[in-house]
């Protein structure tokens, strides 16, 4: 006997809408758009003749049917993803699927690699930099690296090294915001900050006992922007130690005269709960910690 199965596509948009409790977060991990996503949990709905979602204007909840449904989704999705692992050509080779945000691996990730491959020549790394965040075990993830304060729920977590920020300019823009006492005089500062960690800036201010000035500010969305444009003069930036302790050393750029400040954020080795990793898995874990041990 055939089983009646509803669209196996609309499964996964499921999945994810009922994960995120939003069709645009589920668009964005699934690189759809969030009318596609809601057109398949439409079809999904007709299908099944019932409701699984509540919508409120902008806001999405599990109707109780939806609830009952979405551990049976998972669980069958999760097998699936797991028997293709196992049948897979690829899973005989010693392979390692690795998900990263692109700063991480361009920054403290890629400039490592070569030691590890020197140690562990047979091991295949497939690192993917896409800004969404995978799914574990659905996506074939090995390990990720995530960035935030965690630990993560729904995942093996482990601390892979906090981070800390000192404030930099370039040496010309220093000069000019200096007081006569040699102190910085914030009213002249223009904060250039980064919009995926908007945060930063009142953390380091507050630390220091002062109120975000009233500054002209410049945000960029990424880290490395937001150097560029301090040692271009535009501004005074916050240097995330260590992964981007490398920019202390340019010639075009200097610290203020105040010493790092730990923030709560830190960067996470992440992994699928209830699995134990493969021994090439372990291998490369064992190397990242000996790495971050070294960095810090």
């Amino acid at each position: 006997m055939g089983y009646r199965l509803p669209p196996l596509a609309t499964l996964r948009l499921f999945e994810a809408a009922a994960r995120h409790n939003s069709f645009k977060q589920a668009a964005d991990e699934l690189a759809l758009t969030p009318s596609a996503v809601s057109h398949g949990i439409d079809r999904l709905e007709n299908w099944l003749a019932i409701r699984l979602f509540e919508r409120n204007g902008r806001n999405l909840a599990l109707t109780q049917a939806g609830r009952d449904f979405l551990p049976h989704v998972t669980e069958g999705l999760s097998m699936i993803a797991t028997g293709a692992r196992r049948i897979s050509p690829i899973v005989g080779e010693r392979r390692i699927n690795v998900s990263v945000a692109p700063t991480f691996a361009r920054r403290w990730l890629i400039p490592r690699l070569g030691r590890f491959r020197a140690m562990y020549p047979d091991i295949h790394l497939q690192i993917d930099t896409s800004h969404r965040q995978a799914v574990f075990p659905l996506d074939g993830v090995d390990v990720a690296i995530r960035m935030g304060a965690g630990p993560w729920p729904m995942a093996r977590s482990e601390l892979l090294f906090r981070e800390a920020v000192i404030p930099v300019a370039s040496a010309d823009y220093l000069h000019g915001i200096l007081a006569g006492d040699d102190s910085i005089d914030w009213a002249r500062v223009d904060l250039i900050g980064v919009s995926s960690v908007e945060n930063d800036w009142p953390t380091w201010l507050e630390a220091h006992g002062m109120a975000m000035p009233d500054a002209r500010q410049l945000h960029f969305d990424n880290i490395d922007l937001a150097l560029d444009g301090a040692a271009l003069g535009l501004g005074v930036a916050l240097c995330r130690l260590p992964l981007c302790r490398d920019v202390l050393d340019r010639p075009d750029i200097a610290p203020l005269p105040f010493a790092p400040l730990p923030i709560p954020t830190g960067y996470w080795i992440t992994m699928p709960e209830g699995r134990e990793p493969r021994r090439e898995v372990d291998a490369f874990l064992r190397w990242l910690r000996k790495e971050a041990g070294s960095a810090v």
